[in-house]
């Protein structure tokens, strides 16, 4: 079975991908130097210098593969994926039925930041507004129930 792809903007995939480089030239290489100065400070069994080293390393290498696997399993989303209705990649302007104007970023899952309004296409508002255009009315159901809203606009995100 194929594992589904985890879509990200250019931004978000970009992202990934330079952290991934930097762990694999810059930060093994930190890494590698921590563990030979550990080793000359002698006994490596109550080394707590070569331990932590050691932890350092298992983190990176894991980080590595985590990375690697996201990048393999993701997909960037096109600007001609954004250009007529909403998608991920986009800056969307929504006004609740109490008057309430609200500005989402929409972007991949593994992108997500709350607290600066970047949401999921999974996410309740966000999976109401895939696909919408400025003008249409959306009902977003979340766990405290329905909310009303219209799009007032939306713009492909810029960098």
């Amino acid at each position: 079975m194929a594992e589904k792809k985890t879509k990200y903007t250019q931004e978000g995939f970009q992202k990934l991908i330079d952290e991934l480089e930097y762990l694999k030239t810059v930060r093994r290489a930190e890494v590698k130097e921590m563990l030979k100065t550990a080793r000359d400070f002698g006994d490596l069994s109550e080394n707590s210098e070569y331990d932590e080293a050691r932890d350092q390393q298992a983190k990176v290498e894991a980080r590595i593969l985590e990375l690697d696997a996201l990048i393999k399993n993701g997909e960037v989303i096109s600007d001609d994926a954004t250009a007529n209705q909403i998608n991920i990649g986009c800056t969307v302007v929504i006004k609740y039925k109490d008057g309430k104007e609200v500005t989402y970023q929409l972007v991949g899952s593994n992108e997500v930041d709350p607290m600066n309004k970047k949401i999921s296409d999974h996410s309740p508002i966000g999976s109401a507004l895939i696909g919408k255009v400025a003008g249409d009315s959306v009902t977003i159901v979340t766990p405290a129930g329905e909310k009303d809203a219209v799009v007032v606009s939306f713009e492909k995100t810029k960098k």
